[in-house]
């Protein structure tokens, strides 16, 4: 194959790629992921426990609403991982993984994976105080593209707009589009089944 197929081929791969992408309604961009600060310090107990989804930035794997992420302790440097969401059939659907930082010098740089033999995905905490809020931003690259995910998460199923805004211009300064953001529903009626 020359080097005019290659080119080819990779455009189409791309295309495809975006293709695919776009209509999951997935965050695709142009370029390189960008090297965002993460939470300085970042010490994994105190983050353990649940957290309610406040707004995310859509993702092809997610179709519910009132989401929520459980983290426990699994083993020494590996967090569990419990994924959970009310779809609209009135199920919850519930997906179980592991997450450990790649570098323990970087312990906010955390790698989720859900599936055996599947590879990892970025999980970067950028910006927590443990207990209201926290700030997550995931990115890879895709040759000339790259997908980004986001979620803003809160102890509680509501979060001040106050804070809110204040994680957005932390999104914002890394070139994040937080207009795409969605909320996600955490009323109490209407989540009341994934209490139970």
């Amino acid at each position: 194959m020359g080097c005019g197929d290659k080119m080819k081929a990779m455009q189409v791969i791309s295309l495809t790629l975006l293709s695919v992408l776009a209509a999951s309604a997935q965050v695709l961009k142009s370029g390189k992921c960008p090297k965002p600060a993460v939470q300085a310090d970042f010490d994994a107990s105190r983050y353990l426990g649940k957290w309610y989804e406040i707004k995310k930035l859509p993702a092809f794997f997610q179709k519910g609403e009132c989401s929520t992420a459980t983290y426990s302790l699994k083993s020494p440097g590996v967090v569990g991982v419990l994924n959970s969401e009310l779809l609209d059939d009135g199920t919850i659907n519930s997906i179980i993984g592991s997450a450990k930082a790649k570098n323990p010098a970087e312990p906010a740089k955390l790698e989720v994976s859900f599936f055996e033999g599947s590879p990892p995905g970025p999980y970067w905490v950028l910006s927590t105080d443990y207990e209201g809020h926290s700030l997550v931003y995931g990115c890879t690259d895709f040759g000339l593209f790259r997908t980004e995910f986001s979620w803003i998460l809160s102890r509680e199923p509501t979060l001040s707009e106050e804070t809110v805004e204040e994680l957005h211009g932390i999104l914002s300064s890394v070139g994040v589009n937080v207009d795409k953001m969605v909320h996600t529903i955490q009323d109490e009626t209407y989540c009341s089944a994934m209490n139970q």
